[in-house]
This record gives structure tokens, sequence and C-alpha cells, in this order.
């Protein structure tokens, strides 16, 4: 992870957590998806009620055209959506998808495709969110998908011993 900026609290019920453990907190939860290490997919910034993450475009992510698969632009698209709604809940918490949108704008040409994830509308028991993706080549950015969804807060899972 790159960077971590702002307090975790913009809804003002969390006081216990701090920007260090809202970070630590995000990439924990991060480390643990195994597919977006399949992906390559690295957390670049966390704030408050927002996170990018990044992710190469491999050769294994492309479809038959040689651009990023839809696949890839949803996956980060969801993930940064989902880890922005998470930012703003309490350490308690996590988020799942209940519904994503997503508009594919452009193909998804580059060496890199980047999430920016933020918080519209935070709540307790859902959270409207959205996602701008871009497509990195070189030093040109395109717009290639937006994204909106609705996250539900919910119970931790507990992992078997």
């Amino acid at each position: 992870m790159k960077n971590v900026t702002g307090p975790l609290d913009a809804v003002g019920k969390n006081a216990l957590n701090d920007a260090m453990t809202l970070d630590q907190r995000i990439a924990d939860s991060f480390a643990r998806q195994s597919m977006l290490a399949t992906l390559g997919a690295e957390l670049d910034r966390v704030g408050a009620g927002e996170v990018i993450i990044s992710a190469p475009i491999l050769e294994s992510s492309r479809q038959q055209h040689g651009v990023a698969h839809a696949a890839l632009t949803f996956a980060l698209g969801d993930t940064a959506a989902g880890y922005s709604a998470l930012t703003l809940l309490p350490a308690d918490t996590e988020v799942m998808t209940a519904e994503i949108k997503i508009n594919l704008l452009a193909p998804g040409r580059g060496q890199r495709l980047r999430a920016t994830g933020r918080v519209l509308k935070p709540g307790r028991r859902l959270v409207v969110v959205a996602a701008d993706v871009h497509a990195i080549d070189g030093e040109t950015e395109t717009l290639v998908a937006v994204l909106q969804g609705t996250m539900v807060p919910v119970a931790p899972a507990v992992t078997p011993a």
C-alpha cells in the first residue's frame, strides 16, 4: 500500500480507529483476497470514504481483442467501492455487495487499470458507493468504466479452525 490519508470517521461514530488502524484494517482484508492476488492487484491508497486499487493488465487478464477483460474492470471497481464503504464503518463490521451496476465506456488499453471507489451515501444498513476505473497507457489515462452500487454491512465471517 502506498498512501493513507484522512481520518476514519466521516460519519462520526468510530473514534476508536485512527488512520493507521484504518490502513491496517483494509490492508489485512485486502491481503486475504486470493483472486486479487492472482490478478496482481495492489492497494494504492486508503482514505475515509475513498479507496484506490490498481492492477496490471496481464496477458491472462485480456479478452480476445487484446484489451483488459471486463471481469478485471468489474473486480477492481467492485472491490474499491466495497472497501470505500468499509472505511466508514465500525471496526467490527465487514461489507458485502448487495448490487452493483457497471457501464463500460471504452476498451481497457494500456499497462494498468486503476479503480477509485468512493462512498456516495453512508448508512448503517446500506452504503451507496461508486467507482471509476481508468486504463493507464503510458502518460494517458482513459475512463473505461463507472460503477454504482450498494454495500451491506455484515458481521465478520467466522473462519473454521
